[in-house]
């Protein structure tokens, strides 16, 4: 077994809160730069930028898994993540049919912009990328099991646009693959707090919005080597694949 870097929250200049800087090149670089083997491409509400960060990162070394960071009926953040681009094609439909028609206002969110290798925008998202999905937290994370994906609620410990401060509390039947959690609390505490979540993996990671935070916070995975099925594995904690904890700020 070998260990594994992973900053599996990044998101990209087509989210509105995304920095311009956040260009797949850029992304690919300082996750060079800061020895990431693992990179998680998670948009609000979209998929389009994560084949051509997978294409680009490939060339560096550097594994990526394509997701989303959906916003749920509730205005629960989670960290969705699938083992090809098929599977992010057709969760891009899903994600497509259940965003509401509000259109973004750059000059108050943000641009939301698909761009090219060479940083040329090619696509500008007209609807709101932030909005929540007309899909309860159980209806995504079953649209993400049909597909063959993982479902992580993230920042779970954050007082807004989390898992417990939308609901009060973590539902029994979560069926979550595993949690994320900031650096305002730690797994010791959330598993006291909350004793449901202790068969759970944690996870910790930068939640980037600009390149110099990409790797600030990082996972250690244990694994063979970096694929969609060995990262489900250590999730699990299966077959001598785990997570091993998180690192930085």
């Amino acid at each position: 077994m070998k260990q594994f870097r992973a900053d599996l929250h990044v998101h990209t200049v087509l989210s509105p809160c995304g920095d311009l800087e956040m260009s797949p090149a850029n992304i690919v670089e300082a996750a060079v730069l800061r020895n990431i083997d693992i990179l998680g491409i998670t948009d609000h509400n979209s998929t389009k930028h994560c084949a051509l960060i997978k294409k680009m990162a490939e060339i560096k070394g550097i594994y990526v898994l394509g997701g989303a960071e959906v916003t749920t009926k509730e205005e629960i953040h989670c960290l969705t993540f699938f083992e090809n681009n098929e599977s992010l094609e057709e969760f891009q439909q899903y994600l497509d049919t259940h965003l509401p028609d509000v259109k973004n206002k750059p000059s108050l969110f943000g641009h939301q912009v698909v761009v090219d290798e060479e940083e040329i925008i090619v696509e500008q998202v007209d609807k709101l990328l932030i909005s929540g999905l007309n899909q309860s937290i159980d209806q995504v994370r079953e649209k993400v099991r049909e597909l063959g994906g993982l479902f992580i609620p993230a920042h779970i410990d954050r007082p807004s646009y989390s898992l417990i401060s939308q609901l009060g509390f973590v539902p029994d039947d979560l069926q979550a693959d595993a949690v994320e959690i900031s650096a305002l609390t730690t797994e010791q505490e959330m598993k006291k707090r909350f004793p449901v979540l202790a068969a759970l993996s944690f996870i910790g990671n930068s939640d980037a919005h600009h390149p110099s935070r990409i790797g600030e916070r990082f996972t250690l995975f244990e694994m063979m080597h970096p694929s969609f099925s060995e990262f489900a594995l250590a999730l699990k904690g299966q077959e001598g694949r785990r997570v091993v904890g998180f690192v930085g700020v």
